[in-house]
C-alpha cells in the first residue's frame, strides 16, 4: 500500500516493490484492501510498498512482506514485471514504478504471523489476505491488481520466471 505519494506534476514516479509470493503449493499471497472511507470500494494486491531512503527494492519488497503479513522467511527470487500505474487513493494521485519479485516461502497456513508495521493509512485500508490458487484467481469477480495477474500467475506456473523483467501495459485509474 501507498505511503506516500508523488509530491505533484512533474516528479518522479514513487519507486515500489511488490511480491508475488508463492507457497509450496503455488497459491499466492493476496491483501485485501480499500478506500479508507469507503469499505465498498474494494480490491485484491500483491503485499509491497515504496522504497525507503537508500534501500534497494530487494530490501523493501522483503521489508514490505514482513511489515504487512508478518512473513520473514522467503527465498527472494528475480523480477518478473515491471509496471507503471497512476490511481486515486485516499484523497490523492499516486504515480508509481512497481517491480514484483517473485518469492517462495514455506508459509502453509491459512493463518498469517500477522501485519506488524502498517502505516496508519494501511491499518485503515488494509483488511485481511488469503492465499489464492491460480484456478481460484481466475474466477474471481473481484478486482485485482495487476489486473492481469490471473494470466500472469499461470503463465509464471506453466513457463517458470521469464528471461528478464516483462514490462506489464501502463494502468491509469
Amino acid at each position: 500500500m501507498p505511503a506516500e505519494p508523488a509530491d505533484g506534476p512533474g516528479t518522479a514516479p514513487r519507486k515500489v516493490a511488490r511480491v508475488v509470493l508463492l507457497d509450496p503449493d503455488d497459491r499466492i499471497l493476496l491483501l485485501y484492501g480499500h478506500e479508507p472511507d469507503d469499505p465498498t470500494d474494494d480490491w485484491w494486491f500483491t503485499p509491497g510498498g515504496g522504497v525507503e531512503g537508500d534501500e534497494t527494492r530487494e530490501e523493501a519488497a522483503v521489508r514490505e512482506l514482513a511489515e504487512e503479513t508478518g512473513i520473514t522467511e522467503v527465498e527472494l527470487g528475480p523480477v518478473l514485471w515491471r509496471r507503471q500505474c497512476s490511481f486515486p487513493f485516499a484523497g490523492r494521485r499516486w504515480d508509481q514504478d512497481e517491480w514484483y519479485y517473485l518469492a517462495r516461502t514455506a508459509q502453509t497456513s491459512d493463518a498469517l504471523p500477522g501485519a506488524r508495521g502498517l502505516t496508519e493509512l494501511e491499518r485503515r485500508s488494509v483488511a485481511g489476505a488469503r492465499w489464492w490458487t491460480c484456478a481460484e484467481l481466475t474466477r474471481a469477480h473481484e478486482t485485482v491488481y495487476p489486473t492481469r495477474l490471473a494470466e500472469l500467475l499461470r503463465r509464471l506456473l506453466d513457463e517458470g520466471p521469464p528471461a528478464g523483467p516483462v514490462t506489464l501495459d501502463t494502468e491509469i485509474v
